[in-house]
């Protein structure tokens, strides 16, 4: 059967109409420090050779407690209904690899070599774009902080890559998770 043109564009504009209806809208990004954040936190971490590789070269990942990981919880200090998220760190294959990120888990924190930082959502939004790094945000109160403050001192390169990872990945600041 052989159709007339007009026919043959108006079913080919229609199928593809179709397909356009059918294809999911882009997702928005996650709450900035929910669960699903946190996983993409985890995989941008995997990703940073500063972070995997100098807090190995250091002995920062080998002080985890004796658990075989060092735990950092993190939370947004304005919203404080929301859970903390947290970030496990692990020597896997020479590398501080990141191997959790999700709801906080780790019930009590090692002082001695785990992390808690907390910030009011302006003031991580500052440190994700690099407007200071980890020094001054803790001089001045703009991070607070509990863990193992000489190792962290040690390490202020990668820890403010870290910080910088906060602004790279993409997450929604506007409300709390």
């Amino acid at each position: 059967m052989k159709l007339h043109p007009f026919a043959s564009a108006l079913i080919t504009v229609v199928a593809a109409h179709g397909a356009w209806a059918q294809t999911p809208a882009p997702s928005a990004p996650a709450p900035a420090m929910s669960a699903p954040w946190a996983q993409a936190m985890c995989e941008a971490w995997n990703a940073d050779t500063t972070l995997t590789d100098k807090l190995v070269e250091s002995g920062w990942v080998k002080n985890d407690g004796g658990r075989g990981f060092k735990a950092m919880q993190i939370y947004r200090a304005d919203c404080p209904k929301s859970p903390r998220i947290e970030l496990q760190i692990a020597l896997k294959e020479n590398k501080a690899q990141c191997v959790y990120g999700g709801v906080a888990k780790t019930d009590k924190l090692d002082g001695g070599a785990d992390y808690l930082m907390w910030a009011e959502t302006p003031r991580w939004r500052e440190m994700g774009a690099g407007d200071y790094g980890p020094m001054k945000a803790m001089m001045f109160s703009r991070l607070n902080f509990e863990g193992p403050k000489m190792e962290a001192m040690g390490n202020m390169g990668p820890f403010g890559g870290f910080l910088l990872l906060v602004g790279k990945v993409p997450g929604e600041w506007s409300a709390c998770p």
